[in-house]
Formats: structure tokens, C-alpha cells, sequence
């Protein structure tokens, strides 16, 4: 009997130490680092309204502990502690909050302000890129597996990707317009735009648009360069008060997609913010684009 005990006691024991010594997770992000993590993240900065809405996404809201100030999405969110803002980020305040896990990605040289003092920390920092759409659905299941929810971000990824096909079956066969997408207006009377090389690009293609400026290079242009281009539909992501004063602005009207009324105003959060909303975007826009060719 007591041996018989002894015998169960010690297969508890060890099993109870198996537990506790679970292989540590290693995952590669965006630029190829092995990041290593002692178990699935509790706890995490994500830094971006990105990478925030990301998360929430997969349904790990409660797990968030710090959110940057410009974060305005999802509501349950929006109460957790700041860890930086428009001048940049604390690490202090990072700390703070315990994490285990930061996501950040290389916009406002968060990476670099980051990284090297988490990694002093020995709190692990997963570096996010979302140069595609494509790469937005793949930062899903990097997550995923960061966080131990595999399943959970492959059936999300897989619902991102199943949206993605059925758009491009509905314009597969039709002309895609040539397009400009207007992200905002300078000082100087320059005009932003989204290039054809980044990710709100990738999207507008996949929505079934082409860009009617695609050797732009860089994201300012001059109103004429856009006039000369003359696009089919014009697009602009931004406040309707905005979007309204840009097409009163002399020389705008010379435009077929404004004198067609093909000119549209879209969200920025759909088209900017590389996250769950993405997809959204790209069905509303594929509709539109859809009544315009019919217009």
C-alpha cells in the first residue's frame, strides 16, 4: 500500500514538473528575429492602433495592459494606461505595466526606441510590417502563435482570406478603374497620396482598383500631377468638411471622376490602419467601384 502511494505521489510530482518546464515558444517576426517567449503572452503592449485592434481581434482584449494615446479602437480598450504618444514612447511606462509581450512595428522609430531596452528587460518585443495585405493576415498568425491561440487566428486569418476571394471573384472580369486615393493636403498645396508599393495600395488593388499614378514614389504630389493623370475615381480618406473643400479648390472640377461624381469619400481607418477594419474597406470600396462602372 505504501509503496503503491509512493508510486502515484511521485507520477504526480512529476507531472506537475513536466508542467512547469512547457517548452518556451519561438517565434520569427517581420525582420527574421527569433523572438523567444517562456510561455503564450498575459500580458501585452501592443503598440499601434494596428497591432492593438489586432489583438482585440483575436479576441484578447483583456490581455491589452497599455495602449499608446492616438489608440481609438475598440471601446474596451480605450481606459488602459498610456505608454506614449505623439512624442514618442516611454519605456518606463511599458515596464510598469508588467508585460510580457510588446508588438510594435518600424513607424516613429518605435522599434528603435524599443527594442534595445526591452531586450535588456528580457521582455520580448515582436517587430510587426504590414507592406501587404497579405502581410496583415500573416501578423495575425504570428499573434496567434505568440499568444496560444493558433486556432483561433488561423479560423480569423482564414475568414480575412475566404473575404478576400470572394471580392476578387465579383471583379475578376471587369475593367478595374484607374484610380487616386488622397490621404491628405499640405501647407504648401501639395496633396498626399497613396503609392501603389505600400500596403493601402495593395488594398485598393485588391478591391479591384489600378492606380492611375503608380511611378510615384513618394507620397506627395502636386494637384497637378493629379489633374494630368485624370483618374476614373477619385478617392479621399478623410473628413467630408475636408474632402469638400478640396473639391472646391479651383481646378479640382476639372476632373472626369468629379464632373462623372465619381469622386468618393472613404474611411481612414479602413485604409490607413493596416488591422481587422482592412477587410471592410476593401468590400465597401469593391461595391463602389462596382456602382461606378455602372454610373
Amino acid at each position: 500500500m505504501f509503496r503503491s502511494g509512493f508510486i502515484l505521489c511521485a507520477g504526480w510530482l512529476a507531472a506537475q514538473a513536466g508542467a512547469g518546464l512547457a517548452a518556451p515558444l519561438l517565434v520569427e517576426d517581420a525582420l527574421g528575429r527569433s523572438v523567444r517567449l517562456e510561455k503564450p503572452a498575459q500580458r501585452i503592449v501592443p503598440i499601434f492602433s494596428s497591432n492593438t485592434e489586432l489583438v482585440a481581434a483575436l479576441g484578447l482584449a483583456d490581455r491589452i495592459v497599455g495602449v499608446e494615446a492616438f489608440t481609438r479602437d475598440p471601446p474596451e480598450v480605450l481606459g488602459k494606461p498610456l505608454i506614449g504618444g505623439r512624442l514618442g514612447f516611454s519605456v518606463d511606462a511599458i515596464v510598469r505595466q508588467s508585460p510580457d509581450l510588446v508588438v510594435v512595428t518600424p513607424a516613429r522609430q518605435a522599434m528603435h526606441q524599443i527594442i534595445e531596452p526591452m531586450s535588456r528587460l528580457h521582455i520580448p518585443v515582436i517587430v510587426l510590417q504590414s507592406r501587404s495585405v497579405r502581410e496583415v493576415i500573416g501578423n495575425v498568425r504570428l499573434l496567434g502563435r505568440a499568444t496560444g491561440t493558433e486556432a483561433r487566428a488561423e479560423a480569423l486569418a482564414g475568414s480575412f482570406e475566404a473575404r478576400l476571394q470572394r471580392v476578387q471573384a465579383r471583379h475578376s472580369q471587369t475593367a478595374r478603374p484607374r484610380v487616386v486615393l488622397i490621404t491628405g493636403r499640405l501647407g504648401n498645396g501639395m496633396v498626399l497620396i497613396a503609392r501603389s508599393d505600400t500596403y493601402t495600395g495593395d488594398a485598393l488593388r485588391l478591391a479591384g482598383a489600378r492606380p492611375a499614378l503608380e511611378q510615384t514614389v513618394v507620397p506627395q504630389v502636386s494637384p497637378e500631377a493629379v489633374i494630368a493623370a485624370d483618374p476614373d475615381v477619385l478617392l479621399f480618406a478623410g473628413t467630408r468638411e475636408h474632402f469638400e473643400e478640396l473639391l472646391a479648390t479651383p481646378g479640382w472640377s476639372l476632373l472626369r471622376a468629379v464632373r462623372a461624381q465619381r469622386a468618393y469619400l472613404v474611411s481612414r481607418s479602413e485604409f490607413l490602419i493596416p488591422g481587422p477594419r482592412t477587410f471592410d474597406g476593401i468590400e465597401k470600396l469593391s461595391r463602389l467601384l462596382a456602382a461606378a462602372r455602372e454610373h
